[in-house]
């Protein structure tokens, strides 16, 4: 990043540490009010002391990952069907007639609604909290894809045809290049879907491992501050993933090749 992006960069960043610190002091004010017990609100001490005991004894640790795991394999398979899926929506018209009214109808569907019915087919554990996160993941992707393959500029197309280039390099060279801002887009969505269904998923499914085990196991015994600790775990994998993996992604791609301000009109 140059020198003048990091200049442009910082208040951005400086005006979210304001926001959080507005939030962190508006909750220490709640929890100290005495509206309700501290049972209930604990202040961020006791939050933070609650999460560095979970921490330092690695439990935590080992939940988030199990958490992490099964969304970035739930990501991952719904990128293999829907990206493909997607291409061929956008691309061959009878696939689009035949595929486009069942997402239509699919995607508007909870994922969450689907669990006591996951749990019958499948029972309850991993595979159903991964099938889970799977069909939440998978909508955004494929909706995204079919926009932005229909969405490439038809001079490129055009263009290169005349240039005599064959299916498969104007597959990689004109309709991937042009698609992918909206492929990062799906998959940023779909990467915030899996989260919340991978939560609600453990919560339900009853697998052994998680956050969301970890957060039921503590409402069990009112025990705030773990299901507190559970949710900062959550929402700073969820940002550290915004900010850090795929704005890299972005960087490398769609930023270097000056597709974002296309994908922004």
């Amino acid at each position: 990043m140059s020198a003048a992006a990091r200049r442009f960069a910082w208040p951005g960043f400086l005006r979210g540490v304001a926001g959080l610190l507005v939030i962190l002091c508006a909750w220490e004010a709640f929890a100290r009010s005495g509206l309700f017990s501290t049972a209930l609100t604990p202040p961020l001490g006791a939050i933070a002391s609650e999460l560095w005991k979970l921490l330092l004894d690695g439990s935590m640790i080992r939940n988030a990952l199990c958490t992490l795991g099964r969304v970035l394999l739930g990501l991952g398979i719904s990128c293999a069907i829907g990206i493909p899926l997607g291409m061929l929506m956008g691309r061959v018209r009878p696939v689009e007639r035949f595929f486009m009214p069942l997402v239509s109808v699919l995607m508007p569907v909870p994922s969450l609604a689907w669990v006591p019915l996951f749990i019958l087919w499948f029972g309850i554990g991993n595979m159903t909290t991964i099938i889970v996160v799977t069909y939440a993941a998978m909508f955004p992707i494929v909706h995204n894809v079919w926009t932005g393959v229909r969405a490439v500029n038809p001079l490129w197309i055009r263009a290169a045809r005349a240039m005599g280039a064959p299916s498969r390099a104007m597959f990689w060279k004109v309709v991937l290049p042009g698609s992918l801002p909206y492929l990062m887009t799906g998959i940023r969505l779909s990467f915030g879907r899996a989260w919340i269904a991978v939560i609600g998923g453990e919560l339900l499914a009853n697998p052994d491992t998680g956050l969301g085990r970890v957060i039921f196991d503590a409402k069990e015994f009112l025990d705030s501050p773990v299901m507190l600790s559970a949710l900062i775990v959550i929402g700073a994998l969820g940002l550290l993933f915004e900010r850090v993996v795929f704005q890299a992604l972005e960087n490398r791609t769609v930023a270097r090749w000056g597709m974002v301000s296309a994908a922004s009109r």
